[in-house]
């Protein structure tokens, strides 16, 4: 029976999962304070406090990390690849450790799972991090030779949960198409064709729908007319744009129960926004349904806001069902779907991807 040891660190927690095939035998978040990480200048910096924080867990809990089979991390901001679990390598940790495609906590997962699986001689692993690319030419088209379309999204639970569907409609999930909506902080809305998302908006940099606290898509010549106004410094206007946008901006807060409440409680203005927000979702899935032709096999719901049936569900399903039938799974459990990647390498259904084979043959 595989164990295999899941490493997550977000911006100020770490989360650790331990698995045996695809049960979750142990858990944990490890919160780190803002004084803990502030004397660390880089994020790569905080490699050994991290480390050494995970072998404390681990010996806490009774095992070492000479007990698992695998190793896995959440995929950080690598370069564009396609979908799948790539062994982590040299180039990709040199990049992560860099920042070459940008910082974030993410990169510490491949990066500490690398030094753990070289100490150990087990395999270490990335599954479907956020700059997974299976876009087709077409959809990188802008409008303009300047600008490209850029594939940012939440493929990890996308993927997840897609194949979850695919399994309880008892197909494969590369038979199928479908259109996959992960609405959480940030909204992404991908359109999966035969097991590629060829088509998806960049939820980290302000395409689709406004979500909680990010702005979706504007119009443009009003941004630039505010960007020109001499009112706001760059960071101000990027702030307005993911931080300070969606509901946060219209009704201060990112909290959707919250929003739930004061509408059940006749407030019209919060009714009106959170309905827009839905309506906005819905335009963004019948974009995807016109890239598939109409050959939508279903509509999947995901994230957070998918556990409120009885306004986004229920609204979006009035909008979509014409489409395909919506399911819904509500949530995103990043730890099992990092598990099952790994663990679909290890009994061989899948072969691990080997990134700097990727980069190569990209190059």
């Amino acid at each position: 029976m595989f164990k295999i040891l899941v490493i997550n660190p977000g911006s100020t927690s770490t989360k650790l999962a331990i698995f045996e095939e695809e049960r979750q035998i142990a858990s944990e978040t490890l919160r780190h304070k803002a004084e803990e990480l502030e004397p660390f200048e880089k994020l790569i910096d905080q490699y050994e406090f991290r480390f050494e924080a995970i072998q404390s867990f681990l010996g806490k809990m009774g095992y070492s990390f000479a007990d698992f089979d695998a190793v896995v991390g959440r995929g950080g901001l690598v370069r564009p690849i396609s979908s799948g679990t790539y062994e982590v390598d040299e180039l990709m940790v040199n990049e992560l450790k860099e920042g070459k495609y940008g910082e974030h906590a993410s990169n510490l997962g491949a990066v500490i799972a690398y030094e753990i699986a070289r100490k150990y001689d087990i395999p270490a692993f990335i599954v479907d991090p956020v700059v997974v690319d299976e876009m087709e030419p077409i959809a990188r088209i802008t409008g303009h030779p300047l600008f490209e379309r850029k594939s940012i999204f939440h493929a990890l639970n996308q993927k997840a949960v897609a194949r979850k569907a695919a399994e309880d409609l008892g197909k494969k999930y590369e038979d199928l198409n479908l259109i996959v909506v992960h609405m959480g902080g940030g909204i992404s809305i991908g359109a999966h064709k035969r097991g590629k998302v060829v088509d998806v908006n960049n939820a980290l940099d302000g395409d689709g729908p406004f979500t909680p606290e990010r702005s979706g898509t504007l119009p443009l010549t009003q941004i630039i007319d505010m960007c020109f106004s001499g009112k706001y410094s760059y960071e101000e206007i990027r702030k307005r744009i993911k931080g300070k946008g969606g509901l946060v901006g219209y009704l201060g807060t990112n909290n959707a129960q919250e929003v739930q409440n004061a509408i059940r409680k006749g407030d019209k203005k919060a009714l009106l926004v959170y309905k827009a927000m839905v309506y906005q979702i819905a335009k963004w899935i019948g974009k995807m349904a016109a890239v598939l032709k109409g050959e939508v096999d279903a509509i999947i719901l995901t994230g957070g806001l998918a556990y409120d049936e009885e306004f986004v569900v229920a609204w979006l399903k009035d909008y979509v069902s014409f489409i395909a039938p919506v399911l819904v799974y509500p949530g995103g459990d990043e730890e099992k779907a990092l598990a099952l990647g790994a663990l679909r390498v290890l009994k061989g259904f899948e072969k691990a991807k080997k990134y700097a084979k990727e980069v190569q043959d990209c190059d």
